[in-house]
């Protein structure tokens, strides 16, 4: 949707939706555009014109991954228990699932095995908060039964997050749930039934590259910085020491003798630091553009910070990757543990004595001959 509305938006200012099909002029703004984008999405998912095209031709529509049945081989063959969870109508399910996976399995195995447990029309994320009515879907094309509770091997529609816990026997922190959406899947996931969670971003894998090949950039914006900070470190000393000496205490640098000196050090420093904003500012602006011109990487907000994407999947999701098959990379065994958290007063004494020197001299008799 907010794709579909951007290429119109652009065509809009562009002033190419200013009259109809038939030629007659269109009074458009930016909120009838997008209500009318939203409209008439919403008819195409309710009336399943959109799904409909897709199954007649899923190559289109779907991108192949031979890993992926792999990857969930592995994971059953060493116990895990699967459980496909799915807001698609089962007829939608089935096609799609024979087309992605089939082909890639076993010969005489199909899709339906490698799950233990198959939930259609699941209602997420209201699945994981309330209980709705289980229906068991008993042939295949789509007749149901009405059942209260799961067993293993079956298709069913509707039910709740706590009937798959019952099915499996399993605690809260025992599942790990694998969604694409971090309101519509993860949150309540994590929130209601504090299950796991891993997030799927396929954007990342595209970012990773995006990042590697703006390497060199990013690394010359650090020196540049680092170089500032160190100028401005000093001219920062420089000025209290100076309001020191203006006040009769007493300062380690300013003097009757030194002052003249001192006071032509601290413009040759800031106009070094003028030299570097100058230079830094515009590759601020262009870092990111490897992976997009206009808003740069999905993972930062500006340079240091992080986005306020990341900071909701550091909230909701334990693991995040760019596809399931990934894992194909790592045993099923693999107990994942975050990276060893940093705070600002972790930093050694020895950076911590660079940054704020206690003595000088050393520095200044450095920035003394720009």
């Amino acid at each position: 949707e907010g794709c579909l509305y951007s290429q119109l938006v652009e065509m809009f200012d562009a002033g190419e939706l200013s009259v109809d099909r038939n030629g007659r002029p269109m009074e458009l703004t930016y909120e009838t555009l997008f209500n009318a984008v939203s409209k008439a999405l919403f008819k195409a998912h309710v009336q399943g014109r959109l799904k409909a095209d897709v199954m007649r031709s899923p190559e289109k529509y779907v991108e192949f991954d031979q890993d992926l049945p792999k990857t969930l081989l592995d994971q059953r063959e060493a116990g895990k228990k699967l459980a496909l969870i799915t807001n698609s109508d089962w007829e939608y399910t089935r096609v799609m699932m024979h087309h992605v996976f089939d082909k890639f399995l076993p010969s005489g195995m199909t899709w339906r095995d490698l799950f233990h447990v198959v939930i259609v029309s699941a209602r997420k994320p209201a699945f994981f908060s309330q209980t709705m009515p289980l229906y068991e879907i008993v042939t295949e094309d789509g007749m149901m039964r009405e059942k209260f509770r799961m067993k293993e091997g079956r298709v069913y529609s509707g039910g709740s997050a706590s009937m798959v816990e019952a099915l499996f026997d399993v605690s809260s922190d025992e599942v790990m749930y694998v969604g694409d959406h971090i309101f519509a899947d993860l949150n309540v996931a994590k929130g209601y039934m504090r299950w796991r969670t891993a997030l799927i971003v396929r954007e990342f894998e595209e970012e990773v590259v995006a990042i590697d090949r703006g390497k060199a950039h990013t690394e010359e914006v650090i020196n540049l910085i680092k170089a500032k900070e160190k100028c401005s470190n000093i001219l920062n000393h420089l000025r209290t020491e100076m309001h020191r000496y203006k006040q009769q205490r007493h300062s380690s640098i300013f003097s009757s003798e030194t002052e003249e000196d001192m006071y032509r050090l601290m413009g040759k420093l800031l106009t070094t630091m003028i030299g570097y904003d100058r230079k830094i500012a515009p590759m601020l602006y262009h870092d990111g553009s490897h992976f997009n011109k206009y808003w740069g990487y999905i993972s930062r907000g500006g340079f240091n910070d992080q986005s306020h994407f990341m900071r909701q999947i550091e909230k909701y999701c334990d693991v995040y990757t760019s596809r399931v098959s990934n894992f194909l990379r790592y045993t099923p065994y693999m107990y994942f543990r975050n990276s060893r958290l940093q705070q600002a007063h972790h930093r050694s004494l020895d950076r911590y004595r660079k940054e704020v020197p206690k003595d000088m001299l050393d520095d200044l008799w450095e920035y003394s001959a720009l």
